[in-house]
């Protein structure tokens, strides 16, 4: 199935490093993973030199995968510079980044 996940909870973090990055880096995740979108403070794993956020650019860089954070919780935050390749926008922006892609299912988290 292909889907894209939505982080807007405080838990992102945890599922992110010990549930979802090991399996997509290991192939076991079980999911097409076609775009990934960080709100509010979530955006600060995005951060360049971050563990996640480097570890989110190597995935999208092998598997084309988009990471995009929310630009207003970006900006907000004054977060100044994010991991190679990852993208900031608005729901239109992942919309179109997104559209005609085949996702399946939108999982929140």
């Amino acid at each position: 199935m292909k889907v894209a996940y939505i982080f807007s909870s405080s838990n992102s973090h945890y599922i992110l490093k010990n549930m979802i990055i090991p399996q997509l880096q290991s192939n076991r995740h079980g999911f097409t993973v076609l775009g990934m979108f960080f709100f509010l403070d979530n955006t600060f794993m995005l951060q360049k030199g971050n563990e996640i956020g480097e570890a989110l650019a190597a995935l999208a860089e092998k598997n084309g995968m988009l990471v995009m954070g929310c630009d207003k919780c970006v900006i907000d935050r004054g977060i100044k510079e994010l991991a190679q390749g990852i993208s900031i926008g608005c729901f239109p922006d992942l919309n179109g980044a997104l559209e005609g892609s085949g996702v399946e299912q939108v999982i929140t988290l």
